[in-house]
């Protein structure tokens, strides 16, 4: 049986307290014994839902606030035991501001990635993915990965066929990774110039515009231009580019019923094949798909 402690922190997000709970609770139910078991000593599994924390300031205040020190104590002693921690969305920045992930492979949510790798340099961030394991830390990215993060350790240790018994029973879709959640305006919002080069390049997306085209609009050299976009986005120049023909054209085909062919041309595409083949791959869905009558808010769409 795996023991498991769940530091929920003062503000952590009730979904996330909740799915750690009950994907647990329906793991032993599916398997029709107890597989896990929760304490509040130390444990194999040391779990710390997610934070939903927005901005930096919050991010701050949380380091500095009594029961994040407490619960960082637990993290590097669960770590010094070779015991498991598995943290979700901004609750990453608690074990990355201890030195836990120092050299090592990490996500958290996509909005906060900018802020994450400039406080946090010596980790190896994965901002599109959903779940990364590296050595004793799990991580996962927006609130909502806390359900993956809770299904990867019940397939860890209870099995994988049982972690999929209990995706089935919850109803959880199987997802590859964030980016069908990421809008480039908030990622670039860490950086004046890169978010001047977005408006530039959202601008005239028509015309084909090149990196070096884009670079040049806001005074900067190719070289320059694509290290600050990495930065602050976590891409490089061409998916930098991409993304924004993508999420422009998810935009036209939910709000508009402009043809696919003239949707292709506003964004850059002469062949309407080639926009189907990106949609697919970066989103997993086609045109049709996203014209189903879905009007969610952009950010919850976009890629």
């Amino acid at each position: 049986m795996t023991s498991v402690r769940v530091l929920a922190l003062e503000g952590a997000m009730a979904t996330s307290v909740a799915i750690t709970f009950d994907v647990l609770d329906t793991a032993n139910r599916v398997e029709g014994r107890p597989v896990f078991r929760v304490t509040g000593d130390a444990a194999d599994v040391v779990v710390l839902p997610g934070l939903g924390l927005t901005s930096g300031a919050e991010v701050r205040a949380l380091l500095g606030r009594p029961d994040a020190r407490a619960a960082g104590e637990v993290l590097v002693d669960a770590v010094a035991r070779g015991a498991e921690v598995a943290t979700s969305c901004s609750g990453v920045f608690l074990p990355a501001a201890l030195g836990l992930l120092d050299g090592r492979r990490a996500t958290t949510s996509w909005w906060l990635a900018p802020l994450f790798r400039r406080l946090h340099p010596g980790v190896e961030l994965d901002a599109e993915a959903l779940v990364v394991r590296d050595g004793p830390l799990t991580t996962a990215g927006a609130a909502m990965a806390h359900l993956d993060l809770m299904l990867t350790l019940v397939a860890r240790h209870g099995g994988a066929e049982l972690a999929d018994r209990c995706a089935r029973y919850l109803l959880a879709d199987v997802r590859a990774s964030q980016s069908a959640y990421m809008a480039l305006g908030f990622l670039t919002a860490a950086d004046a110039d890169v978010a001047a080069a977005e408006r530039w390049a959202r601008a005239r997306l028509a015309d084909d515009v090149s990196v070096a085209d884009v670079a040049a609009a806001v005074g900067m050299s190719t070289r320059t231009f694509a290290r600050r976009v990495e930065r602050a986005t976590g891409l490089s120049p061409v998916r930098f580019l991409q993304r924004l023909r993508v999420e422009t054209a998810v935009d036209l085909l939910t709000t508009t019923r402009l043809p696919v062919e003239d949707i292709a041309r506003r964004v850059g595409y002469a062949d309407p094949t080639t926009l189907r083949r990106v949609l697919r791959r970066e989103t997993g869905r086609g045109p049709r798909d996203h014209r189903g009558g879905e009007r969610t808010s952009r950010r919850a769409k976009l890629v």
